[in-house]
């Protein structure tokens, strides 16, 4: 339990006037994310870390002074440029995976910065991302690390066989729900702890 960045993070918040929700919304977790990081039982991680500062606009080197990162909780991220959908899904992913550190993105480039700095297990892709395809971005995140698990959102089952071809784990359509996350964690190719059943 780190209580040091827990304090931090509670007063910093407090000084720039967020809730927990409006903080939240900012980072693109769930409010339930932020209530962990403030009570002690979870730790951001570095690229979380910078963003946390950079949206209480404080010196990055205040939060990470304040704590320690930890490579025994599975990274877990979901890239859709739709923000409501993605707060919505994230709160899905939260539900199913409480043990997960789960993070949002709007935009794929922060996604795959993000993988370079961060081992991802679990990836959830919209595949219609604007210039960049969920498709291309499959590709990218599994060069960079290629155990990482890739699930796909869509509204449009037209996508399947393309995405199959990408080495891909599951495909799920829109809306993203607890039932479906469970199912595509059951069948993953590379089970984690806490994700998906052991080989």
């Amino acid at each position: 339990m780190s209580t040091l960045f827990a304090e931090t993070l509670r007063k910093l918040r407090a000084g720039s006037g967020f809730s927990q929700k409006e903080l939240a919304d900012r980072l693109y977790v769930t409010r339930s994310t932020v209530a962990r990081w403030e009570n002690g039982s979870r730790l951001p991680d570095a690229a979380m870390i910078s963003r946390l500062a950079r949206c209480l606009d404080v010196d990055a080197g205040i939060l990470f002074s304040a704590v320690a990162e930890s490579d025994d909780i599975p990274n877990v991220i979901m890239v859709e440029d739709r923000s409501i959908i993605l707060t919505g899904g994230l709160q899905v992913l939260e539900e199913v995976l409480p043990n997960a550190s789960v993070t949002g993105f709007t935009r794929p480039s922060e996604a795959v910065e993000y993988a370079r700095t961060n081992r991802v297990a679990l990836a959830f892709l919209d595949i219609e991302l604007g210039k960049i395809s969920g498709l291309d971005l499959c590709r990218t995140l599994l060069g960079v690390y290629p155990r990482t698990n890739v699930v796909y959102l869509t509204a449009y089952s037209d996508y399947a066989f393309d995405a199959w071809a990408t080495g891909a784990s599951g495909f799920m359509l829109k809306p993203i729900t607890p039932e479906g996350v469970r199912d595509q964690l059951a069948r993953l190719r590379y089970p984690f702890p806490s994700g998906g059943a052991e080989r």
